[in-house]
């Protein structure tokens, strides 16, 4: 989870700083945070797009790390995700598409139908404790 946080300091995005960790069998995968999408100007450059109370600029620290994963050919399979923050259901049906096995949160956020998803799919989800 301390690396999660770490992460989290390199967010884009003001509206919140998010981190996100993938391991295997004690190794690291690959980490993600807040920001948006390549090669597009960053939150802290050129301000949030906001939609719905929602910063549409940034991409998900959960997605980027998952993203990182597809561009390096790392497999995310039977990984633990360690997030700062409880995911969204857009982030929970990006890590059960992954194989994603476990997500271990530090902060929560209530998002009833991801964690219904979440069990649906066998994904544990654990508070960091």
């Amino acid at each position: 989870m301390h690396v999660a946080e770490t992460v989290a300091t390199r967010a884009t995005c003001p509206r919140a700083s998010v981190g996100a960790v993938l391991v295997r069998d004690h190794r690291i995968l690959t980490t993600g945070y807040n920001g948006a999408p390549r090669h597009v100007a960053h939150c802290t450059e050129v301000g949030c797009e906001i939609l719905n109370d929602h910063c549409i600029r940034s991409v998900h620290a959960e997605a980027n790390a998952i993203v990182q994963g597809a561009l390096h050919g790392v497999g995310l399979e039977g990984a633990t995700a360690y997030c700062t923050h409880q995911p969204c259901v857009a982030c929970a049906k990006l890590f059960i598409s992954a194989g994603v096995r476990r997500i271990v949160y530090r902060d929560p956020y209530f998002d009833p139908f991801a964690q219904k998803l979440l069990a649906e799919a066998h994904v544990e989800l654990a508070p960091f404790s």
